[in-house]
């Protein structure tokens, strides 16, 4: 048995690896646990690398930062490559005023987290840890970490108080906010709030018109689309009863139907550009659109051909060479309105309408070959990895702050993966992996990293929880994720006039809260809040990754 022992008890790479295993599995088995219909998944491998050293479980030191920040890396990098295509885009329309306000939650939060500091003489750790836990952000935590360990390496003793401190406020942050959200239904959500919002995550509308504005009778597809304020795709043209695939020299005139796709917010400016809108509900999900008509065919087509990677959709010019339309691009889940500028991404999926050569002839230009995409491009993983711990090494100086600040391996990664995700294409570089695989990757990293983190947390935990400091981390955690959430939502609906559903879907974005967020949908049918969540929540980490490395500071 002399073996087993060294198996588990020798600070060897082999015990190193087995013991974080083995946390992980727990934690996930015990995660799938539901409490009161809310399960806290792969987060109770945090706690379950707390009770293992709470009951004396060590590994070696160096190997366990290794493990701890190699995984922080990739998952932080994964997160921004996910979220980046829709970053910059997420500031268009209403996102900036949900933007907005996610910066006033995160403000008041922080405003209130260094209130508490200079009012009670809390530990600059330990109000960080408790910031980070009651908003259930562990990037914020790892940030904070290094920025501590930047400007004194020795306080190893500080980092792990942060993290616990973390841990003792992370449950009551996401039971808080749960418990905020049933408060906030019950008092702001109307009784139609399941109408409030199409339950789809289609951001376009189908529209038939009778052609009957004489402005643009006489007029090509390419002449009225100049002259409009807004982005459309005319589908199909019924000319003299009979159907076509228009192109941007196409004639339209009066009384001719035409199907056009707009945005949604843009359907009352197209009414006024074409005429008379028929009443037929061509956004149904289970209409046979190549029962149409016969000789024309619908198809989805996916991008798998590298060469197309970041190229315009009007530059490949695929209607007036092959007698087709585009009406919808679906990247992500979500349809796309096909303009002119939109740049194709792999994994783009196409739906195209035409006759059956032509949309087999631009079939074989996309590729449309799955088994394609099936392979993960790993060569930019790592090269944006590279990229992402060199920027977040740089020193930069801030105005009135003496110690110039690190993006360190939360802020510099989070910002490369969000530039590849968003510009990588436009470069031809080649950044799409399967949904699978990249929750693979942050699942993967996210899950060392927490097993790791507890694993350093766990000795001193409870010995600090059951004291009357540990009574103040509570009351403070609860305090820190309760009160800005009430805050904000209230501000947000009253003086804002955001309606529930984005509200809602607001404050877990900026919360980095999936769990609320999932909550938050149920029971109203057709509540959609996952739009607004994800149009915040590209900003609303970054800002929490660097808000608490400004946090250390100015307070240390």
């Amino acid at each position: 048995m002399e073996w087993l022992k060294e198996l588990f008890i020798e600070p060897t790479f082999i015990q190193a690896v087995l013991i974080l295993s083995l946390i992980s599995a727990t934690g996930l088995a015990l995660g799938k646990i539901k409490f009161f219909g809310v399960s806290l998944g792969v987060t109770f491998v945090f706690f379950s690398g707390i009770i293992a050293g709470h009951f004396g479980i060590t590994i070696n030191p160096e190997m366990l930062t290794l493990a701890q920040n190699f995984g922080l890396i990739i998952y932080i990098y994964s997160l921004g490559v996910q979220v980046g295509p829709g970053f910059f885009s997420s500031f268009k329309h209403g996102g900036i005023k949900l933007n907005l306000l996610s910066l006033m939650l995160l403000v008041i939060g922080t405003l209130m987290a260094m209130g508490i500091f200079w009012t009670t003489g809390m530990n600059v750790p330990d109000i960080v840890g408790l910031l980070s836990g009651a908003v259930t952000n562990t990037p914020m935590l790892g940030a904070g970490q290094q920025a501590l360990l930047q400007a004194d390496p020795t306080n190893i003793e500080g980092a792990n108080r942060m993290a616990m401190a973390c841990a003792v406020a992370y449950p009551f942050g996401l039971v808080g906010l749960i418990v905020t959200i049933i408060v906030l239904r019950k008092t702001m959500a109307p009784k139609n709030a399941s109408q409030a919002h199409d339950p789809s995550s289609d951001n376009t509308f189908i529209s038939e018109y009778q052609i009957s504005n004489p402005a643009i009778f006489g007029k090509t597809i390419q002449e009225i689309r100049k002259c409009a304020d807004c982005q459309f795709v005319i589908s199909r043209v019924w000319k003299n009863e009979k159907l076509i695939i228009p192109t941007s020299e196409t004639v339209l005139e009066e009384n001719e139907h035409v199907l056009v796709i707009s945005g949604k917010q843009d359907v009352e400016k197209i009414r006024f550009l074409f005429g008379q809108q028929e009443n037929i509900d061509w956004n149904k999900k289970d209409i046979d659109w190549n029962a149409i008509d016969s000789q024309l065919v619908s198809s989805k087509i996916l991008v798998t051909k590298p060469e197309h990677n970041g190229v315009k959709l009007g530059d490949m010019r695929l209607r007036n060479s092959y007698g087709i339309n585009i009406t919808r691009v679906n990247r992500a889940g979500i349809d796309l309105l096909p303009s002119r500028n939109l740049r194709l991404q792999l994994g783009d999926k196409l739906t195209v309408v035409g006759e059956a050569r032509a949309i087999e002839n631009v079939s074989a230009i996309l590729g449309n070959e799955s088994k394609r995409l099936t392979n993960p491009n790993l060569l930019s993983i790592f090269v944006g990895i590279i990229l992402g711990l060199i920027l977040g090494s740089i020193p930069i100086m801030i105005p009135g702050i003496s110690t110039p600040i690190k993006l360190g391996i939360a802020g510099g990664p989070i910002i490369v993966g969000i530039l590849m995700g968003a510009f990588g294409p436009r470069f031809h570089i080649s950044t799409y992996t399967t949904r699978s695989a990249n929750m693979m990757l942050r699942q993967m990293g996210l899950t060392i990293y927490l097993a790791g983190l507890g694993l350093s947390a766990g000795a001193g935990f409870f010995a600090t929880v059951f004291t009357t400091e540990g009574l103040v981390w509570v009351l403070t955690g609860i305090s820190l994720a309760v009160i800005p959430v009430l805050i904000t939502a209230f501000i947000a609906a009253k003086v804002f006039k955001v309606d529930y559903v984005e509200n809602m879907g607001m404050i877990c974005g900026s919360m980095a809260n999936p769990f609320a967020l999932e909550y938050a949908s149920l029971g109203e049918e057709g509540e959609d809040p996952a739009v607004a969540y994800a149009t915040v929540y590209p900003a609303g980490i970054f800002l929490r990754v660097i808000s608490a490395q400004i946090i250390i500071l100015l307070l240390s």
